[in-house]
């Protein structure tokens, strides 16, 4: 999958990543209107940003930030049950191990026009723990995309196995990497996912093969998130999470 200088956009591991510039910092960049039809977004003064890159996956488990002592709140980031839809106690454990707790299928990505995008993301940064970060906001954009994506993401898994300032999307069809049973349990996918388990489906027409219920996030891949960008470099700058991955999460953060 690897050649050097050629990165693959939907691979959880990689032997060689981009150059990338890692700025885990807390800049005083104030309060900013970012305004795409009537949608805006207000950077958190102090917040994170810096470079970055994006990968993806979708391995059906229990998100990291589910657990309380990970959220740091008193409502960490939903887990459903083998529907994908009923929410189950906070307590319970992975599907992916001996529980019953599965990512739910609305935490998938959705556009809201052909520019600008929410969506969920397991992540890494350089100079923060994994935990800090979760249930927080980022604007990303690309920084070779001439036509100005701006992807809203919530954090709603940690990044123990990505490498720093990485963004794994959370797309269903995007790969299920080492967490292979998630996936089985939850909707009886082939034993390495749908597709390819590091990368996960190379055509829009295999989306058919997910269930209905994610098929328009796998999509989403193609219609929206085909960024043909070098590394797919980013920028990432921390934003006051909007109601709109809040409400499906059901998880806040107080700034």
């Amino acid at each position: 999958m690897w050649s050097v200088g050629i990165f693959d956009p939907y691979s959880r591991r990689q032997n060689e990543v981009p150059n990338i510039a890692n700025n885990f910092v807390g800049a005083s960049l104030g309060d900013i209107d970012y305004t795409n039809e009537n949608i805006a977004i207000e950077v958190v003064s102090g917040g994170v940003t810096g470079s970055g890159y994006h990968t993806g996956y979708w391995d059906c488990c229990k998100p990291s930030c589910a657990w309380i002592g990970n959220s740091l709140t008193d409502s960490p980031v939903r887990g459903c049950a083998l529907d994908g839809v009923t929410s189950v106690d906070i307590e319970e454990q992975s599907g992916c191990g001996d529980g019953g707790s599965y990512m739910c299928s609305d935490q998938a990505p959705y556009a809201v026009n052909a520019t600008f995008a929410y969506g969920f993301t397991a992540a890494s940064f350089v100079g923060g723990t994994d935990y800090s970060m979760c249930c927080r906001c980022l604007l990303l954009e690309w920084t070779e995309d001439t036509n100005g994506h701006q992807f809203v993401v919530q954090v709603t898994n940690t990044g123990g196995d990505l490498l720093n300032n990485q963004f794994d999307l959370a797309v269903p069809g995007c790969g299920v990497g080492y967490q292979t049973q998630g996936c089985v349990k939850q909707w009886n996918a082939p034993e390495t996912g749908w597709g390819q388990q590091y990368g996960g489906v190379s055509t829009e027409a295999e989306c058919d093969e997910l269930p209905e219920v994610l098929q328009a996030g796998c999509r989403f891949r193609f219609e929206w998130l085909n960024i043909n960008t070098p590394g797919n470099l980013l920028t990432f700058t921390e934003v006051v999470c909007p109601t709109q991955v809040t409400d499906i999460s059901g998880c806040r953060v107080s700034y």
